[in-house]
């Protein structure tokens, strides 16, 4: 396995791999062997453990000792706070952020620079995932998008369509110009690709499968209210905009229904929260949803 040194002869444009870790002992050698084995060859490795208490920071030194990638281990400061960190360290002209209990495909940053080397008016690229469980197996239900390209409009008023959070590649000169990961978000991929399209730029998504996305219990998504909350402070950011409202609503719309199966109490607070004139289909199949005692208060 190759130790993943930039070459300075290489002149293939260099690609940065940015991972902040936290308690991902059973998943970190994965994701790190996933970018140590791609068919690209000109990539910087920087990895972030942010106050793991599990066994990632010994694990990450001996990898790091073995195939020659930047490490550091330091206290907790936060996903956002780690990746721009770790960017500070980056030199490459493309970068990919990477969530350590995620794995990449042997040849994504491969297509991906090939793409936006020919296409300079695209900031990011992503593609499909494959969803995995613990222990890496393959869900049965996949959902594979074709190739699309996405704009601030789009992307604030549909951000399913959105690249999955594994498979991005981002312009570094364009993250630095928007100035990173806005450490005030703790779901920092919408807020991010919100603040890039909004300075004019697009987001490309190919239907290649480009990543593994693992499924697990400590997943950020299944954290409903924390969810809520932060995609909310997201969309106030532009509370200016013409379709704020109306994109308010309808996420909260969304997110009631998705409580309603799963926490009745939090649901209806989400529930109340709706305005009354964008109530539609969603209502009911929440209400339907929520045991019948609440439904009595």
């Amino acid at each position: 396995m190759p130790s993943r040194k930039p070459s300075m002869a290489n002149s293939q444009p260099l690609v940065s791999v940015v991972i902040s870790c936290y308690n991902h002992e059973n998943y970190i050698t994965d994701c790190i062997k996933s970018v140590l084995t791609q068919t690209y060859s000109n990539i910087e490795l920087i990895v972030i453990d942010d106050g793991s208490k599990d066994k990632s920071p010994e694990i990450l030194k001996a990898l790091s000792q073995k195939f020659n990638f930047f490490f550091k281990h330091r206290e907790n400061k936060g996903l956002a706070a780690s990746l721009n960190e770790a960017i500070t360290h980056a030199k490459g002209k493309y970068i990919c952020p990477l969530g350590s209990d995620d794995i990449i495909l042997h040849d994504k940053i491969e297509k991906q620079v090939n793409f936006l080397e020919k296409r300079e008016d695209i900031a990011v690229c992503g593609g499909n995932i494959i969803c995995i469980d613990e222990q890496n197996q393959v869900k049965s239900k996949q959902r594979l998008k074709p190739y699309r390209e996405v704009d601030f409009h789009k992307m604030f008023t549909h951000s399913k369509e959105g690249p999955a959070a594994p498979t991005v590649m981002i312009r570094a000169e364009v993250l630095n110009k928007v100035g990173g990961f806005d450490t005030d978000i703790r779901l920092e991929d919408l807020n991010l690709w919100l603040k890039i399209t909004s300075h004019g730029y697009k987001i490309a998504v190919l239907s290649d499968i480009l990543a593994y996305y693992r499924e697990h219990g400590n997943n950020t998504y299944k954290n409903y209210q924390l969810m809520t909350e932060e995609i909310l402070k997201t969309y106030h950011k532009y509370k200016d905009k013409p379709d704020y409202l109306k994109v308010k609503n309808q996420f909260l719309l969304s997110m009631f229904v998705k409580t309603s199966k799963k926490d009745a109490k939090y649901a209806l607070t989400i529930l109340r929260s709706i305005n009354p004139k964008f109530y539609n289909i969603k209502v009911v199949k929440g209400l339907l949803n929520l045991p019948v005692s609440y439904l009595k208060k």
